[in-house]
């Protein structure tokens, strides 16, 4: 698994050390509002580590929880996943191998309004497509979070439409390798990425 460097957080794939870091962003409604619409519990946040965790061993990536180096505070989570039109996940994770690669992102409130979300986004986008090769990357919200509307903008993503994806219908935006390699995207990872990003 890749932990990953920005000039302000670490990433690092989720395992069960992060689960009250994320179950703490998670039980907020405000966090919650544009994802589940409810607050998570503390087995709800299990069990998606737990599913976060199938994901990484299946495909070699999948969420990263957002540290705070200074804090050592769960900040945010965000991934390079494969994305999927059910709800829930299959029991073969490599079926879901030929649907396109998804980045997405959450913070805790704490951290809102720093840019915080762009400069992750930037590090996890050059990571699908400069070690995963990825074609394209698309993102999926809410039609009413404009704040993730605004970092998807800044990514240099542009809109598709309403789809469906986890069974509800989605603003999906998109964003090719060539227009990443000749857009503001890649030139922009490589200001906010230390040079020593992986490991």
């Amino acid at each position: 698994m890749i932990i990953l460097h920005t000039a302000r957080l670490r990433l690092e794939p989720i395992t069960t050390q992060h689960l009250d870091g994320l179950h703490e962003m998670d039980r907020l409604p405000e966090v919650m509002r544009y994802i589940s619409g409810e607050p998570a519990s503390l087995e709800q946040t299990k069990a998606w580590v737990a599913r976060v965790q199938r994901c990484w061993a299946a495909w070699g990536t999948s969420w990263w929880a957002f540290i705070d180096p200074a804090s050592g505070r769960v900040a945010g989570a965000g991934c390079i996943q494969h994305g999927r039109t059910t709800p829930n996940l299959p029991d073969d994770l490599q079926t879901l191998r030929t649907n396109p690669l998804e980045i997405g992102w959450r913070l805790h409130p704490d951290f809102w309004g720093k840019g915080l979300a762009t400069e992750a986004a930037l590090r996890m986008a050059a990571f699908a497509f400069d070690d995963l090769a990825a074609p394209e990357l698309i993102a999926n919200r809410d039609p009413n979070n404009k704040a993730s509307e605004r970092v998807m903008q800044r990514l240099g993503m542009h809109y598709r439409g309403m789809e469906p994806w986890y069974g509800v219908p989605c603003a999906t935006h998109v964003l090719s390798r060539k227009a990443w390699l000749l857009g503001a995207g890649a030139a922009s990872a490589s200001q906010i990425t230390p040079a020593n990003s992986g490991s």
